[in-house]
């Protein structure tokens, strides 16, 4: 019996402590009812700020364009004939007058040479050496000599007639050397016409076997300008005729960059101003090049005007159709309002930024203009000397309560 008292005093003593030490926590615990500390005090948060700043600023135009070639052409043939040799093919660079494409000469030398043989016929009846030393008409041998047996033949004929005059000489005698010395005027007359036709002749055998000279010189195809060959048409073994397209040829130095300038813009860009343009191809790499022609009137389907800017290419990096933007800087100055491009917020389609109006924000919204570096334009939403909160924009909300911290500049 007595373990079991034992045990029975043990369990009460230990329900007892359990009590005990509950009240103390309760005792401890503080009153659920009483208010919280700071309960219904905003919290602070401090932001620096900036005043709204009016700029001078040069307008600038931003520009999406395309690299073109300055010239693209298709050489065509200028002669008939059978492709002999391929002397340049895709992707080849070409000096002006390099062949490129030379076709079968056998028939043009033929031709030529015939030519060179009719001019050599009729220099020979003419009497001269070369076509470079053509003698005056009445220099010829076949003029001088009738001019020579007319003189003769007038000379006695005026003797006869002294004669006759005399009654030295029959009229029959006179007659005689009469009709002699007509004679001989018109053979005279006619060394001289044809003297004229041989040299009508020299003149046309001499512009055939020069046409004859060209047409055996086009049988050779030549590059009409520095550049790389775009495109081979023909192959050889295969017969051209005269204006069939053999090969396509791209000058890449300079490019042209064309685009269109909007046309609020356009009065106050001029031939010769400098452009700033990328490439996806070189990114970060700022290249540069001329306004070169500006269009007088304007495109109705965009309301701008077509512009080239010559940019120079001397090592061929840039490729023709290559897209590009364009940067220009006007000559127009305006008086614009600024802030750092940092102090707006984007929320779902809207730019705002924060006012700080004595210790709390005013949100205002924003309609933005040109980004101007590390600033941006602000058509309307602010004024002039407004103070704008510029960092940890994100999380800044309408009506909290601030401190402005000074800002360093």
């Amino acid at each position: 019996m007595m373990p079991e008292r034992v045990q029975e005093l043990a369990r009460r003593l230990a329900v007892v402590g359990v009590m005990i030490a509950a009240a103390t926590v309760a005792g401890c615990a503080p009153d659920a009812k009483a208010p919280a500390a700071g309960a219904g005090v905003d919290s602070v948060r401090t932001v620096a700020a900036e005043a709204v700043h009016q700029e001078a600023v040069h307008r600038t135009v931003e520009i999406s364009g395309t690299l073109e070639a300055e010239d693209d052409v298709t050489i065509s043939a200028e002669a008939e004939g059978r492709v002999s040799r391929l002397l340049a093919d895709l992707g080849d660079r070409v000096t002006t007058g390099q062949p490129l494409v030379e076709l079968d000469r056998e028939k043009g030398e033929y031709t030529l040479q015939q030519q060179r043989a009719s001019l050599a016929r009729a220099l020979a009846r003419y009497g001269a050496p070369d076509a470079d030393h053509l003698p005056p008409i009445e220099q010829t041998p076949d003029v001088q000599k009738a001019q020579a047996e007319l003189m003769q033949a007038r000379q006695a004929f005026q003797r006869a007639d002294e004669l006759f005059r005399r009654q030295l000489l029959p009229r029959q005698q006179l007659e005689e050397a009469d009709t002699a010395h007509r004679a001989r005027q018109a053979a005279y007359e006619s060394a001289l016409q044809n003297a004229r036709n041989f040299r009508a002749d020299i003149d046309g055998t001499g512009a055939s076997a020069r046409l004859a000279d060209r047409q055996l010189r086009d049988s050779v195809i030549r590059a009409p300008f520095d550049g790389y060959v775009q495109k081979r048409l023909v192959s050889v073994g295969e017969f051209v005729k005269n204006q069939a397209p053999v090969m396509s040829v791209v000058r890449v130095d300079p490019l042209k960059a064309t685009g269109e300038i909007p046309e609020k813009m356009a009065p106050w860009i001029r031939t010769g101003q400098p452009v700033s343009l990328r490439v996806d191809a070189f990114p970060g790499e700022a290249l540069t090049g001329t306004v070169a022609r500006i269009s007088p009137t304007v495109n109705p389907a965009t309301r701008a005007f077509p512009f080239e800017a010559r940019v120079p290419n001397p090592s061929a990096r840039l490729k023709p159709g290559t897209f590009a933007r364009l940067h220009i800087e006007s000559g127009k100055v305006e008086q614009v309002l600024t802030v750092p491009y940092a102090a707006v917020q984007y929320r779902y389609g809207t730019n705002r930024a924060f006012v700080v109006t004595g210790t709390r924000l005013v949100a205002r919204e924003l309609k933005l203009g040109d980004r101007l570096g590390e600033r941006v334009e602000i058509l309307s939403g602010l004024s002039a000397g407004d103070s704008v909160a510029t960092s940890d924009v994100e999380r800044l909300a309408d009506g909290m309560v601030v401190q402005v911290k000074a800002t360093a500049r």
